[in-house]
């Protein structure tokens, strides 16, 4: 396969032509990936080469294991070059808004933790290490601004009550949220959740801008600390 290319295909066999005339559906996950990176290496066509960046990894999770890797890990590969890895990194973070914005609905509202488990779940379950969000509202609990506060280890994340409310008073939020994720998949609160919980809980208090909830992601799971009754 490897030296065969694209123009030796039969013409029901080219991913072009097969999405042109039978629908984006019809295609394969590596005749979806041929079609985007347009063009293969030296040894291999389009189609070849997506094969290959689908089996890199060795995990066997096809189109899901481009969201673990890095632009260093894609260009590991032999014809997978700073351009290609950054088309496949663009790819996968278009996937995360999109999944985003269908998760949340048109409205966008936020008044249940299944709405805003919803609105990260895609984008925060895949992640390897821990991220600290916060969310921002206004008077009627409309989001104003998500931000991400601090990015940690595999297990933690590094962050402060203070440097929360500096970005809470800077947007003039009147109330706020945090979510951030467990990359072991389990989103259970650990002792260090509860405790850091409480902290901004109480510095919330303080400053006037309560902290409403503090939502755990985990792979496809998730839990609202205000629901467990640990906020």
């Amino acid at each position: 396969m490897n030296q065969i290319t694209m123009k030796e295909l039969p013409p029901e066999e080219r991913p072009y032509e097969k999405c042109i005339h039978c629908g984006p559906e019809a295609l394969s996950d590596a005749e979806l990936l041929a079609v985007i990176i347009r063009t293969g290496s030296r040894h291999d066509s389009s189609l070849s080469l997506a094969r290959k960046i689908l089996e890199h990894d060795g995990s066997g999770d096809g189109l899901l294991s481009l969201l673990h890797r890095s632009l260093p890990e894609l260009m590991e590969l032999h014809g997978v070059g700073p351009v290609k890895a950054s088309q496949l990194l663009c790819i996968c973070e278009l996937s995360r808004r999109i999944w985003r914005r269908a998760a949340a609905g048109q409205a966008l509202s936020f008044h249940s933790p299944e709405a805003i488990a919803g609105y990260y779940m895609e984008e925060m379950r895949h992640k390897e290490q821990e991220e600290l969000r916060a969310m921002f509202f206004n008077t009627k609990q409309v989001l104003i601004k998500d931000i991400l506060i601090s990015r940690g280890t595999v297990n933690a994340s590094l962050a402060t009550p203070r440097e929360i409310f500096i970005e809470a008073l800077r947007y003039r939020a009147v109330s706020l949220i945090l979510v951030h994720n467990h990359p072991s998949g389990d989103p259970s609160p650990s002792r260090e959740d509860a405790a850091f919980t409480k902290r901004v809980r109480l510095a919330g208090e303080m400053v006037g801008i309560p902290l409403l909830d503090h939502i755990i992601i985990g792979d496809n799971a998730f839990l609202s600390l205000k629901e467990r009754g640990m906020l």
